[in-house]
């Protein structure tokens, strides 16, 4: 028989299709079995009017065979079928889709779930097979048609036996190569996992004959292999069932199945939405982070499907990079899939359905605190700092969404609170949003800076997570309330009385302030100051760049540059002020010494490193030596 050539555009097209773009040589079974859901929803369709067409619902499937010592898979099902003509339009011209016609021609209220894209998913098969063979009986025939092509050479189609109406594909697995196992297709394990992986939720059932160990003699450890057809899908996805029939322990089974994790999850979010584009979705939020969450190797991304079909394993467009975490499924009619349905045509469609996800999710968790928060207090301990990067990412631009949402330790109520809850028990008198930064609660509550800001009874954040500082810098204001890092060199918490008093010191003793300054170089400024009570030194800081934004820039593996301005500040009312007056006047020598230990304190208390701590150690065991 002759044999037809494709079109030169099919040629090309199926030689790029099998080369290019399709990167993930599984997912042809899913075109097939698409396309055989397809072949049932439209017999099933045409049944309602048709009343010469004696379809039994529950009997249509789709069944899957192999044959390994003769290297074939075969993909049959009971649907609609194809004349010849349809043969010849739907796989003689690549991207012809039959599907696409059969919808176009469906009225909007009647349309079915049509799935593939009958003629472009057919020829992913040949990424893994030398030869497909189609044999359909339509139900619009009496004949049976076979199509058979090994390629970009081209087909023929002739008369075939086919006893009922539908359709079988076999196709003829490729030998295996150093590069790729193509015998992995011909196993029963491999098929089984496929299908659960990508067409779990077609609406028909899959079957195929699987096999069973049974154990015969326990002595002798004998087995016997049985064989017995099994469904291989769940056809009903969770997302789709009545909320009535599902329980929380149903939920939680799918989560740990699905994702693969031990303990249920946090928090359930289930949604279904009609509009534009309509989708359903079923949202989990982890009660404890992956193993790799905070490294590179973390994938985020909710998986994509299209009426039951996994289009996508993970869609990162689907999430916000703060709401990361979030695991879970999307399910949509309404989305444009390009040729291979591996990646998305256009992606309006997934950013109205991305949007109204962070919608959902957010007010969940606005919800969670509101009503229970405990539970949110544990949710926030384990991602809190996820939300915190989202409010600085991006130059802030999703801070007004987060800042309701993110905790800070107060030092007044010993434990996590809000922005508002701290605002709401502002002091009349108060201005600022008063917060310090260090490695944990017990070193900052120790630190000089908190106690001029204490002593007013005021409250202060204490920041120890490193993204907290630059979380607080980008939301700048709250209620018009400006955040003040205690740390700063100047909270304008003293009277009158005491700012007169220190600017005469500070005059009075310019001279030894400037040698002061002289002798450690890498200080802006060296003063004395009535902000401390009880110690005798103290960092302070100019600008927007705080000492522990500094220690975040120098973990950095590649140096920014980018440092604190810091300003020494020595209490005027401590001993060491007259102690430094009168080195500095008799002994310069001495005065040197206590300089560098004055300031190599105030490093330690601030948790910065000591460029020259053996200098340093001599220099202290040659002060107290004597």
């Amino acid at each position: 028989m002759a044999k037809k050539e494709f079109q030169s555009e099919s040629k090309r097209l199926l030689d790029l299709m099998i080369n290019s773009i399709y990167t993930n040589k599984d997912i042809f079974l899913r075109e097939l079995i698409s396309n055989s859901s397809d072949a049932l929803d439209k017999l099933a369709y045409r049944s309602l009017t048709d009343k010469k067409l004696k379809v039994k619902k529950d009997q249509l499937q789709i069944e899957i065979s192999y044959d390994k010592e003769k290297r074939l898979l075969t993909i049959s099902d009971n649907g609609c079928g194809m004349t010849k003509e349809e043969l010849e339009s739907n796989l003689g011209t690549i991207a012809k889709s039959g599907s696409l016609a059969f919808k176009e021609n469906m009225s909007q209220d009647e349309k079915n779930s049509i799935i593939g894209q009958f003629g472009v998913g057919f020829y992913s098969a040949f990424m893994v097979s030398d030869k497909i063979t189609v044999t359909s009986l339509s139900v619009d025939s009496e004949d049976a048609y076979l199509w058979e092509s090994e390629g970009v050479d081209g087909y023929t189609i002739q008369k075939g036996k086919k006893d009922k109406v539908g359709t079988e594909i076999v196709l003829q697995i490729k030998e295996d190569t150093d590069e790729v196992s193509y015998s992995k297709y011909l196993d029963e394990y491999e098929l089984k996992n496929l299908v659960k992986k990508y067409s779990d939720y077609i609406r028909y059932p899959i079957r195929m004959e699987v096999t069973h160990h049974e154990l015969v003699d326990e002595e002798k450890h004998e087995y016997k292999d049985t064989k017995e057809v099994e469904t291989l899908n769940s056809m009903v996805p969770i997302w789709k069932k009545a909320s009535k029939d599902v329980k929380d322990e149903d939920y939680d089974n799918f989560y740990m199945d699905k994702f693969s994790d031990y303990d249920k999850p946090l928090k359930v979010i289930s949604s279904s939405v009609e509009g534009m584009t309509s989708y359903q979705s079923l949202l989990f939020i982890p009660s404890h982070a992956p193993h790799d969450y905070y490294t590179q190797e973390y994938e985020k991304g909710l998986a994509l499907y299209s009426n039951g079909v996994l289009i996508m394993e993970k869609c990162a467009d689907l999430l916000p990079d703060y709401f990361s975490f979030v695991k879970g499924v999307v399910d949509s009619e309404d989305l444009s899939l390009n040729i291979s349905r591996e990646l998305l045509q256009e992606s309006q469609g997934v950013k109205l359905i991305a949007k109204n996800i962070e919608a959902k999710i957010r007010k969940e968790l606005e919800t969670m605190l509101k009503e229970n928060r405990e539970e949110y207090i544990s949710f926030f301990k384990t991602f809190g700092v996820q939300l915190k990067y989202g409010v600085y990412n991006r130059y802030g631009q999703d801070k007004d969404k987060l800042k309701d949402l993110v905790m800070f330790y107060s030092a007044k109520h010993d434990r996590l609170i809000t922005l508002a809850e701290y605002v709401s028990e502002m002091k009349e008198d108060q201005e600022n949003i008063y917060y310090a930064s260090g490695a944990s609660v017990e070193k900052i509550g120790a630190l000089p800076q908190v106690e001029q800001v204490r002593d007013k009874d005021y409250d202060i954040l204490y920041l120890t997570d490193y993204v907290d500082e630059f979380c607080i810098t980008a939301i700048q204001k709250y209620e018009e309330k400006p955040f003040r890092n205690v740390s700063d060199e100047d909270l304008d918490l003293e009277s009158d009385e005491e700012k007169k008093a220190t600017e005469k010191a500070n005059k009075d003793h310019s001279d030894l302030l400037k040698e002061m300054s002289s002798i450690l170089g890498d200080v802006k400024e060296v003063r004395f100051s009535n902000k401390l009570k009880s110690h005798p030194v103290c960092l302070t800081t100019k600008g927007d760049v705080s000492i522990e934004m500094q220690k975040v820039f120098d973990a950095m593996p590649n140096d920014m540059g980018i440092k604190a301005e810091m300003i020494l500040e020595i209490n005027e009312k401590h001993p060491i002020r007259e102690k430094l007056q009168d080195l500095y006047e008799n002994n310069h020598d001495e005065f040197l010494k206590y300089t560098k230990i004055l300031y190599s304190e105030a490093r330690m208390i601030a948790g910065l490193p000591i460029d020259n701590p053996t200098e340093i150690s001599q220099l202290i065991c040659d002060v107290i030596s004597r």
